[in-house]
């Protein structure tokens, strides 16, 4: 039992932030990838990158999906 109980303690004070990071990135860049005219390539594409690529998705959104004018 002292097994599981060693799994199931986790640290949440250094998670959390990073979780509550993720989610604002991610909240951000599907606004943008939505109310965008354009992206360089389908919108469908990069919305499914930014939701199943945890941090890196809305990064590779901003850098390479967004196109600039």
């Amino acid at each position: 039992m002292n097994e599981l109980r060693t799994v199931v303690d986790v640290p949440w004070e250094l998670i959390a932030p990073i979780i509550i990071f993720n989610l604002i990135l991610m909240a951000i860049a599907l606004t943008d990838c939505i109310r965008a005219e354009e992206t360089n390539g389908p919108k469908w594409m990069w919305c499914a990158i930014i939701i199943f690529v945890n941090i890196v998705g809305p990064v590779a959104y901003f850098v390479f999906g967004k196109k600039r004018d």
